[in-house]
């Protein structure tokens, strides 16, 4: 696990981030919060039972009809009236009447409303009236008066139409940050006195109940109640969130008839242009009325839309963790931005239902927005991290790797493991064979040998290169090359033989070129030995360069060397032969021991073994040096291409069999 989290250190600090803009709340996150809430409430489709409310808008047919508003107060009864009349369940008169009737008409409009039930609504402002509080129950140790809106003072209606009226509750819109209506107090509180909202006042009149009942947590106020109805969860200021989807029907007043109303409670409120200033909600624009309608319908259908006090710190936590889990995943699964994908899906699919099925307000926004920075810092990081080693292992590998080999590196760094390892390579070695003669050839024109040895170079690098072999070094006129690292390659021994063997073709013609040219051909000869070395970044802090090194990297140079010494181009090691044994005719040089060690190796060039070559051998490792000095001529018979490696045998041979001779020839010389 503290290899993940190192791994991942760079993005969880987005993460950190992230987390404290959450704790912190921003009002910019809110809004996107709540705008995302509007977009649920609004557009998810549910099934809307009929609603039990309606509004009544009077408007400018009736201004038309009436003369100029306001009215007088005996035209307010006449509308309550025909409100009444044409079926209505109880009239919430939503125009507050704060000011004597200019026409005289209050106490007649006061005994209208005797007679008939009316909910006239409370204005708060700066003012000294306190009416007597309806009845109240509390619940809980904390007192409602602390946590909800609190206003100074209450504006009534004039008397005595104040006191005619069966129910009076507060109009209030409270506005969220970002100025929109969501949600609306059901109580309030002026001067230490507890009041309800006119939708609760509302309830409580049509419930016919004497009191309302609240219930508080450590939170603050949990939900309110009229004991006939209901229980009506609230947040902790005592707010409810207003279901828009209600199927609140807004008739104009003057299409009001007979039956139209059915029974419903109608809330009148004003339309006319100029009289009333809209309020925006999440519908957009709408008249005060509308909102307490929509209020009143979502609490009648026992709609009950929340949002949990833990639901913010669940929020937080889902996306720390949730991100980690991305983080995670994105480690050990190439595609894995399509995790925070697939989860961003789902979550916002699962916040859907659960609102649908609990009416639970739950936010995907932030946690989504949280979650797609850090994913999308991992990522960044990530690429740059990638691109920083692509770009790296072109450096480092550019030089002597194919572009083949480089391309797959880059697309595949978990396949280059840098640093000494052991590890078994088949490595290369070539020199240049009269060099003395070409040197001669340019005197001191320094640049033409350069340009012929850069050609020369070029020639031989190129079947490296193509059999995606490792360029370890130029050493003067030689090279080193190895294969089975940084790439695993199962035939490595194979494709070294394969490039010397296309390195002396390219040498053949490029021969050609030059003797045409008047320049003295080039001679080479090739060492190639398999065998376990340690290879990987060497050198010193300030440079260092990827090779390997090993006793089987000094014996593939040693035969190199002595390849002039037996006549051939190339030689290989003992474990080299054996590799390639099923691939290519294999013809055995000798058993040597090179300069410094004492066990020896069987060495072995490309070529066919004949039954008298066979014999020679045999006779040779034997001590049978005179006998074998007899079969020579026979070999050379046999042969076309290894006369001279028959004729160093030849002068060996007639030197005579040394007294110790146990069969290996035993090298004093490099």
């Amino acid at each position: 696990m503290s290899s993940i989290l190192n791994k991942i250190k760079s993005p969880i600090l987005s993460l950190l981030l992230v987390t404290a803009i959450g704790v912190a709340n921003f009002d910019v996150i809110e809004s996107f919060r709540l705008r995302f809430f509007d977009l649920i409430i609004t557009e998810v489709p549910r099934e809307i039972e009929p609603s039990q409310i309606v509004s009544i808008d009077i408007g400018d047919d009736t201004i038309a009809r009436l003369g100029q508003f306001p009215f007088p107060r005996n035209e307010y009864a006449q509308i309550i009236e025909t409100l009444y009349l044409n079926g209505a369940g109880l009239v919430v008169f939503n125009i507050a009447m704060t000011e004597p009737d200019r026409f005289g008409q209050d106490e007649f409009l006061a005994t209208a409303i005797e007679g008939m039930p009316v909910v006239l609504p409370y204005l708060v402002g700066n003012s000294n009236y306190t009416p007597d509080p309806i009845g109240v129950s509390m619940i809980g140790d904390v007192d409602p008066n602390d946590v909800v809106p609190r206003f100074s003072g209450i504006i009534p209606n004039v008397e005595p139409i104040q006191s005619a009226a069966f129910g009076k509750g507060i109009s209030v819109t409270m506005p969220e940050l970002d100025g929109v209506v969501r949600r609306l107090p059901m109580v309030i509180s002026v001067n230490g006195e507890l009041y309800p909202s006119i939708v609760l006042e509302t309830l409580r009149v049509a419930a016919g109940d004497p009191s309302f009942q609240i219930k508080t947590n450590i939170g603050g106020v949990e939900a309110v109640r009229i004991p006939s109805f209901s229980t009506i969860e609230t947040d902790p200021l005592s707010r409810v969130w207003i279901d828009w989807q209600q199927s609140v029907e807004s008739i104009d007043f003057e299409d009001v008839k007979d039956g139209v109303l059915n029974g419903r409670i109608a809330i009148v409120g004003m339309t006319a242009g100029g009289i009333t200033n809209p309020v925006a909600s999440a519908l957009g624009e709408v008249f005060p009325h509308h909102v307490q309608s929509m209020a009143l319908s979502t609490a009648i259908s026992g709609t009950n839309i929340s949002r949990p006090d833990w639901m913010y710190a669940a929020e937080i936590g889902g996306m720390i963790l949730f991100s980690l889990l991305c983080l995670i995943v994105s480690r050990y699964w190439t595609h894995g931005y399509v995790f925070p994908i697939v989860l961003g899906a789902i979550s916002g699919l699962g916040v859907v239902h659960i609102f649908l099925r609990e009416q639970l307000l739950i936010d995907v926004v932030f946690p989504l927005i949280g979650l797609s920075v850090v994913v999308g810092h991992n990522y960044v990081v990530k690429f740059l991290t990638e691109l920083k080693l692509k770009l790296q292992i072109k450096k480092q590998f550019g030089t002597y790797l194919s572009p083949a080999l480089v391309e797959k590196l880059q697309k595949n760094p978990e396949l280059l493991r840098l640093g000494g390892e052991t590890r078994d390579l088949s490595i290369l070695f070539t020199d240049v064979r009269g060099f003395t003669a070409i040197s001669e050839h340019y005197g001191e024109n320094v640049q033409g040998l350069t340009q012929i040895m850069n050609r020369y170079m070029t020639a031989m690098t190129e079947p490296i290169l193509k059999n995606e072999g490792t360029l370890d070094k130029y050493i003067g006129d030689a090279q080193m090359a190895f294969w089975n690292a940084p790439l695993d390659q199962i035939d490595h021994a194979i494709r070294s033989v394969i490039t010397a063997q296309e390195m002396l073709e390219r040498l053949d013609r490029f021969n050609d070129e030059i003797t045409a040219e008047g320049i003295p051909a080039f001679g080479m000869g090739i060492g190639i030995n398999t065998g376990s070395v340690v290879v990987g970044n060497m050198g010193s802090d300030q440079r260092f360069d990827y090779t390997c090194l090993g006793d089987s990297v000094n014996l593939a140079a040693r035969l190199e060397g002595q390849s002039k010494n037996y006549g051939v181009r190339l030689i290989l090691g003992e474990n080299t032969a054996e590799e390639v044994r099923h691939f290519v005719s294999l013809m055995e040089l000798d058993c040597i021991a090179v300069k410094g060690k004492t066990k020896g190796v069987k060495v072995y060039t490309i070529g066919r073994t004949t039954e008298a070559h066979h014999k020679l051998l045999k006779l040779y490792y034997a001590g049978e040096w005179k006998e074998a000095l007899e079969l020579i001529d026979w070999c050379i018979k046999e042969t076309d291409h290894h006369e001279e490696y028959y004729r160093i045998m030849e002068k060996k041979l007639r030197s005579g069999c040394p007294d110790n001779w146990d069969g290996v020839n035993r090298l004093t010389s490099k």
